[in-house]
């Protein structure tokens, strides 16, 4: 993909309301339980159906057990290739947030949409919902492809299965868009997220015989010491990659557990860190720093007790994404969003996924990150308004150049 002609959405222009057609998709959505530990297959058979209606197949990916769901269909079959729109039909849980309304409920009121998902990021998928038959109808030379996933939140999970497929299946998108929450300005940057659980086996003793036993909470803390002496070493020696609210990689301890009673000298302990890494680091690089400092402090435990050690799990490993103002996809959305401007974002997706099954990747989308995962989550109608725009716009792309 090279360059790309599409409509422009004029700065200071009047929007359009949003359609009562794409707010009653966003409502229903919004009304689906698909918190990340549950079930998605009642919404992707509900868009499955939707697409039928238009005579649209769709391509199923799940989980082993079947449980939940990918979505891939493609809007204009036999068109040389597509545009991917990208969603994640996972939410986040609500428990002991202080809502003042049901998170299900879809309400609109004040110029806004509230309930959980809504701007994370069922406004996107509704409002894409709602332009496939545009997309089907329209004259561009390229197919619109609609991409939902499951278990984004948890980390990134079904979206790898779905990009195997289209691997599988020879299917090769021009691009991808990525409709997180960025307030409808393209985001062309963001941090990697890894996670890990490390598993501390030590010798329980009474504890007054503490030199007989290997003390798996002390142990535990020497590691945890070290990923924090990572982290001060990232804030004063990394270079500064500017545009990020925090310019450099993190590391945090986000879970620990272990122990039974004072005077017990715990056996075992357990504890889950994370890496936020530049786009220019090398979280690998780090995690292989923390299991070599482990695999030295395990030997004097193994002097106590043989069976003692670390052991370590990977909970989630999404990749940093790296694009450009310069690459086409980039300057199709800001086109179609009316925007001179990039940015980059905090948060982790799906676009360093994408981006490195080698599919030219922007992220863009309606509403506030600071809205998403918070009490009340709602997206404004006038964020929904600018990403009807934007739908309109794409379906109104005549020339790939």
């Amino acid at each position: 993909m090279t360059s790309v002609s599409g409509s422009l959405l004029q700065p200071g222009l009047a929007l359009a309301p949003v359609s009562p057609r794409a707010l009653q998709l966003i409502q229903t959505l919004v009304q689906m339980n698909t918190v990340s530990h549950r079930s998605n297959l009642a919404l992707i058979h509900f868009v499955q159906d939707e697409l039928k209606k238009l005579g649209v197949a769709s391509r199923i990916t799940t989980n082993a057990d079947k449980t939940k769901a990918n979505l891939f269909a493609t809007l204009g079959e036999g068109r040389s290739a597509g545009i991917i729109l990208s969603g994640h039909t996972d939410t986040v849980p609500w428990d002991g947030q202080d809502w003042t309304l049901d998170p299900l409920s879809a309400t609109i009121a004040d110029g806004k949409l509230y309930g959980r998902g809504s701007c994370d990021m069922k406004g996107f998928i509704g409002m894409a919902l709602a332009h496939a038959e545009d997309f089907l109808n329209s004259a561009a030379p390229f197919a619109v492809h609609l991409a939902l996933s499951y278990d984004e939140e948890v980390g990134c999970m079904g979206v790898k299965e779905l990009i195997a497929d289209l691997k599988d299946a020879g299917i090769a998108p021009l691009a991808c868009i990525v409709g997180e929450p960025t307030s409808m300005v393209p985001a062309t940057a963001h941090k990697g997220v890894y996670r890990y659980k490390c598993c501390v086996r030590g010798k329980e003793a009474h504890s007054s015989l503490t030199p007989q036993s290997v003390n798996a909470i002390e142990m535990a803390a020497r590691v945890i010491g070290k990923v924090r002496d990572m982290a001060e070493g990232f804030e004063a020696s990394e270079p500064r990659y500017q545009g990020f609210d925090v310019p450099f990689s993190t590391a945090s301890v986000g879970q620990f557990h272990g122990g039974i009673a004072d005077n017990v000298v715990p056996r075992d302990a357990e504890f889950r860190y994370e890496f936020r890494n530049l786009p220019t680091a090398d979280a690998f690089l780090m995690q292989k720093e923390v299991l070599a400092y482990a695999e030295r402090a395990q030997v004097a435990m193994k002097n106590i007790a043989p069976e003692a050690g670390f052991s370590f799990e990977t909970i989630c490993e999404v990749p940093a994404f790296l694009g450009s103002a310069g690459d086409a996809v980039t300057q199709l959305a800001q086109r179609l969003a009316g925007e001179e401007r990039t940015t980059l974002v905090a948060f982790g997706t799906e676009a360093g996924l994408f981006k490195s099954a080698g599919i030219p990747t922007v992220v863009c989308g309606p509403g506030s990150i600071h809205q998403a995962h918070q009490p009340d989550e709602f997206v404004s109608l006038e964020q929904l308004a600018r990403c009807q725009a934007f739908m309109r716009g794409l379906a109104a792309t005549r020339t790939l150049a």
